[in-house]
């Protein structure tokens, strides 16, 4: 990983535009459904807990695609 990679992953002056805040919702919607299914129909077990763990994690990839690879209005 390069200095410019890291400097690009770590900047805190991104602002969404209007369209990227919606696809941020609808992701983080789609995931809030989908979890709410898993605790619905999955016992509580390591697998459950994991199961969510990777939701979150996905969720969060997924928005950070949109942040990192289109940026948005600077600060």
């Amino acid at each position: 990983m390069n200095v410019e990679t890291i400097e690009a992953n770590f900047r805190c002056d991104r602002v969404p535009t209007a369209d990227q805040a919606a696809r941020h919702r609808t992701i983080l919607s789609e995931a809030k459904s989908l979890a709410i299914t898993i605790e619905g129909l999955c016992p509580d077990s390591r697998e459950k807990s994991l199961a969510m763990t990777k939701l979150e994690e996905a969720a969060m990839w997924a928005s950070a695609a949109i942040a990192r690879s289109e940026g948005g209005d600077e600060l």
